[in-house]
């Protein structure tokens, strides 16, 4: 009986709040209303006054732009050609500027001139690129080596830096065990531009490290046939990187890689955010080259990479 009672006395309280909510509905349905009228009559009387649909702004997809250093060389090339296979723009800065080659594909290449170490000659084109590869190195004498292979590096990867490109990728070289008196100015230059790049891209850089590099390569008129040496090394060597471990001949077992292989793992680490940060050996360059297989490729987040 006292839970009915307290159940009936309920009611008449539930029924007046569902009243006032519905007159506050009719209220405000009425004042809606109201103001619509209102509304609808000011545009109406006056003549000029035009009410049109809101058109929807689409911002337009970001290209992907990449500058390859040391573009006219034998790996600069092979990447420059990847890249553009990839749908994406290019453009080549090194000491000759356009190579001679008659291929098509290179009239698609924005060839300049200049040098690493004058970066005024070429620095405003890292405002408009989103990556960097370098494919500069070369050999000579002990100093020349440093400042071919290090300096010249360093200083391009200070300028992408200053400029906020995205991305960089260096292609630097496996270490192939030789004593220190042989090619020391060489390898001092490579591991100092890989210094450099860890400090300047520690989230973005990433290096490469190729031991011999065989394909086709053009010198003058004239097409050597690196691969008929290097591909059946590649098919049996990489298969033996438990032996590379193996003290003093281990570092001789690295296999060659391709050079369209290198060329393929550098577009995609300077495309792909996905490619983490760091250095990848000859097994992670074929790896990373033999899973990028789409035909186009466009940078996945430009704002989370610098």
């Amino acid at each position: 009986m006292a839970a009915r009672y307290l159940k009936n006395q309920r009611m008449p309280a539930i029924l007046m709040w569902q009243s006032m909510m519905i007159s506050s509905e009719n209220a405000g349905t009425r004042a809606i209303s109201t103001s619509s009228a209102r509304l609808l009559e000011t545009v109406n009387s006056t003549p000029n006054l035009k009410m049109e649909e809101a058109e929807t702004v689409e911002k337009p997809k970001e290209r992907t732009r990449i500058l390859v250093l040391g573009g006219n060389g034998f790996v600069g090339t092979h990447v420059c050609k990847e890249a553009l296979e990839r749908g994406l723009p290019v453009v080549s800065v090194s000491r000759s500027g356009r190579p001679r080659l008659t291929e098509s594909w290179v009239n698609d290449v924005t060839w300049l001139r200049g040098s690493l170490f004058e970066s005024e000659q070429w620095k405003d084109q890292l405002s408009e690129v989103t990556a960097v590869v370098s494919c500069v190195g070369g050999f000579g004498s002990n100093a020349q080596m440093r400042r071919i292979n290090g300096d010249a590096n360093i200083a391009a990867i200070n300028a992408a830096a200053e400029k906020g490109v995205n991305r960089f990728v260096y292609i630097s070289a496996a270490d192939m065990g030789l004593p220190a008196f042989v090619l020391r100015g060489y390898y001092e230059g490579k591991q100092a531009a890989e210094d450099a790049l860890r400090s300047k891209f520690p989230y973005s850089g990433v290096i490469l490290r190729p031991g011999f590099i065989h394909g086709n390569r053009t010198v003058g008129s004239m097409t050597i046939p690196l691969s008929a040496v290097g591909t059946p090394l590649e098919v049996v060597m990489r298969h033996l990187k438990p032996a590379t471990q193996l003290p003093l001949i281990g570092s001789l077992l690295i296999p060659p890689v391709k050079v369209t292989a290198v060329a393929k793992a550098a577009v995609r680490a300077a495309v792909d955010n996905a490619v983490p940060p760091g250095e990848l050996d000859v097994w992670g360059i074929m790896r990373l080259g033999d899973r990028f297989t789409s035909t186009k490729f466009e940078l996945r987040c430009k704002s989370t990479c610098s």
